[in-house]
């Protein structure tokens, strides 16, 4: 992955290292970055970036929380092996969330015929 990949919205409301997470997660669930692709440094992105080496390690933290990167000593951070797992369960999580918003939905008297029209709406 090059540095050039991320691009930041400063006008955006979301904090910068929520930036760099959303787009590392995008680019790994299309396939962009693979497992064992090496990522920028923290100084190295951080540089080209324009911004604090700290916002980097915040971002690559909460992805190595998310089991998306390892981080080897010495030898940097990395796409970890196990993306494919962590790309399920990621889709679990939106699922989940798409269940949740369902619920809303008939919360506020919608019916279930009245929401699959609507979805069926937004996939045309």
């Amino acid at each position: 992955m090059s540095s050039d990949m991320i691009i930041l919205d400063y006008q955006n409301r979301n904090p910068i290292y929520c930036q760099i997470v959303q787009q590392i997660e995008r680019y790994i669930a299309l396939g962009i970055l693979k497992a064992n692709d090496p990522l920028p440094s923290i100084r190295e992105l951080a540089s080209s970036l324009g911004i604090n080496p700290n916002t980097v390690k915040k971002a690559y933290s909460e992805l190595e929380n998310k089991k998306l990167i390892v981080s080897i000593s010495t030898k940097g951070c990395f796409v970890s092996s196990e993306v494919e797992r962590a790309k399920e369960v990621k889709m679990e999580q939106e699922f989940e969330n798409i269940k949740k918003s369902i619920a809303e939905l008939q919360q506020l008297g919608l019916s279930v015929q009245d929401i699959k029209k609507k979805l069926e709406e937004i996939f045309k």
